[in-house]
């Protein structure tokens, strides 16, 4: 049996310490007609997702946490309680597909089944039918899901933009330190193998864990953005073409990471001034998830992230001013070690008994989080356009949980030619998430625009690889 590690648990602690909190990610396939009949999907997918090891498997849990969460074969699995059906309301247009989806994602996983759901939703304008699937965030973080929804396409996951990304160092699986048991033997073996692994970067990874400490102990501005979290939901979505994106990276010397970061700042300000408050400095500190995977555990079913904690610059009027600064503070961030300092930090919770990481987990979620306002997680996806039983995937939108005080999520995603930004939030806290997801395609087109005057230098070096560097965010 594979225990889950305890990133994967603090998702089920996390989602446990608030009622109204789901912590399942999604993707939404919006894809070309005729929609097949309902068992002709079950008979086309059910071999597909029976074939992903994780979705025929259930949690088996410990009383009182005294052992980690493990996974297990579900005797009784049945694909039609995972495969589901809906139907929208007319006219069928994205306001009626997006309420949908926000009403769905709001629903709990059942922890007596496993971990997963997928809904065909018909009654889409222009003859299109969507596939909505949802996996809990226990399972996978950014990366592993994209690779797991991929394997549900036609093409399976070879044209997968993950392939280009540069890994950050971390630990290789045999050097990753396995759930602690209570042997003192086995403890010392763990501790010994992964102070070897880190020993490099330890000096790096210690003041990354001031940086991240003192980040977290920091209450950002109060404004509308932060605070509880009601069990209803609203998604909207952005869409930009990605050879603007790839303008304004070659331009100006900068990521797509930065380009996307810089678009949501814009809109977030926009956002404050609606709502009657003043963007300041300390306004909107952003968590962004980094992915510590290594090349040959893509196909890995589990989360390896570790994080940053920039402030967004809100507080600048000028969108080229805004993309400077992101891309001096997420430099200055990761040159300080916060990459380095989160996922040694996941490396140690591992050697420590699971009860005393479980309890802790639980208290520190049920505490008030001041410091984190929103969530921007960046995934590449697949490079060429997809198909799903011979039916051409025409869009492909991420759906991003919101916890813990955070009031609103962007997740990014590549396909084929766009840079798609799924944004989740609180319905009662973001009636106007519409007006942000256009805030930001106005934001990348004004910066695409400003690169036909030649850009000052906004770093040391203007060197882009072919295509623009990818982020590598999770």
């Amino acid at each position: 049996m594979e225990h889950l590690s305890t990133l994967d648990a603090s998702f089920l602690q996390a989602e446990d310490a608030d009622p109204h909190v789901s912590l399942a990610v999604g993707a939404l396939s919006v894809i070309s007609g005729p929609a097949p009949e309902f068992d002709e999907l079950v008979a086309g997918l059910g071999e597909r997702l029976t074939g992903i090891p994780r979705f025929n498997q259930v949690l088996h849990t410990h009383p009182l946490d005294l052992a980690a969460p493990e996974w297990v074969d579900d005797d009784a699995f049945d694909l039609r309680h995972h495969l589901r059906r809906a139907a929208v309301l007319s006219p069928g247009d994205d306001t009626a597909l997006f309420r949908l989806v926000a009403t769905l994602m709001e629903r709990r996983l059942d922890r007596d089944h496993p971990l997963w759901e997928c809904w065909m939703i018909e009654g889409l304008e222009n003859g299109q039918w969507a596939l909505l699937t949802k996996i809990h965030h226990c399972i996978a973080d950014g990366i592993a899901t994209s690779q797991l929804l991929a394997r549900l396409s036609d093409e399976g996951t070879r044209d997968s933009f993950v392939s280009k990304i540069h890994p950050t160092p971390a630990l290789s699986d045999s050097d990753r330190p396995q759930r602690s048991v209570l042997d003192p033997r086995h403890w010392i073996d763990q501790m010994w193998r992964t102070s070897v692994a880190v020993s490099g970067g330890a000096a790096r990874a210690i003041e990354g864990v001031l940086e991240l400490v003192g980040a977290l102990s920091r209450p950002a501005q109060s404004t509308g953005l932060n605070g509880p979290v009601t069990g209803m939901r609203r998604y909207a979505v952005a869409r930009v073409p990605m050879k603007d994106v790839t303008k304004v990276c070659k331009g100006y010397g900068v990521t797509i990471n930065d380009v996307a970061l810089a678009s949501i700042t814009d809109s977030y300000r926009a956002a404050l001034i609606r709502r009657g408050e003043r963007p300041g400095a300390r306004s909107l500190r952003t968590l962004v998830p980094v992915s510590v995977r290594p090349t040959d555990a893509l196909d890995a079913v589990d989360n390896r992230v570790s994080l940053l904690l920039p402030y967004l610059p809100v507080e600048e009027s000028d969108p080229v001013e805004q993309l400077r600064v992101i891309q001096r503070r997420l430099t200055k961030a990761k040159s300080s070690g916060q990459r380095e300092a989160g996922s040694l930090t996941v490396a140690a919770t591992n050697l420590i008994p699971f009860p005393v990481t479980a309890w802790t987990m639980r208290a520190l979620t049920r505490l008030p989080q001041r410091s984190v306002v929103t969530v921007a997680t960046n995934v590449p996806g697949p490079q060429k356009r997809i198909s799903i039983m011979g039916r051409p995937v025409v869009q492909l939108l991420p759906i991003l949980p919101i916890a813990l005080q955070v009031r609103t999520g962007v997740a990014i995603l590549s396909y084929a030619d766009d840079l798609v930004f799924g944004i989740t939030a609180d319905f009662d806290a973001a009636s106007d998430v519409s007006e942000f997801a256009a805030g930001i395609e106005r934001a990348v087109a004004r910066l695409a625009s400003s690169v036909a005057v030649p850009p000052k230098s906004v770093t040391r070096s203007k060197r882009v690889p072919k295509g623009a560097r990818l982020a590598r965010d999770a």
